[in-house]
């Protein structure tokens, strides 16, 4: 075959997956498509750390393990963020029978 996928592959790829998130999330109406699109941004920007972090320890530096730390942290701060944001989804659907943005930017404190 071919070899390795070189990393300007995977950052394209990356940029693709993070402008179709962002594209999902200002022009999504529904509060779970728009969790769904904030999700595919943070695995775009997961890719592109990885990307990185191989592309560093083929170069041989102690870099490479930074990069996936990382990684694995916005990794639970995304389950984090899903749990807590679905939790309150619920709470307002409860309420107003409706996921629609539009709608719930009248709810304020």
């Amino acid at each position: 075959m071919g070899g390795p996928v070189p990393t300007e592959a995977w950052v394209a790829l990356s940029a693709a997956l993070f402008a179709i998130g962002a594209i999902g999330v200002l022009t999504r109406r529904s509060a779970i498509l728009v969790f769904l699109s904030v999700e595919l941004m943070l695995n775009a920007a997961n890719l592109a750390l990885v990307a990185f972090a191989r592309q560093w320890a083929v170069a041989g530096t102690q870099v490479a393990m930074s990069g996936q730390t990382v990684v694995f942290i916005v990794l639970a701060i995304a389950a984090a963020e899903v749990a807590v944001g679905l939790g309150i989804l619920v709470a307002i659907f409860r309420d107003r029978v409706s996921t629609d943005v539009d709608t719930l930017s009248e709810v304020r404190l």
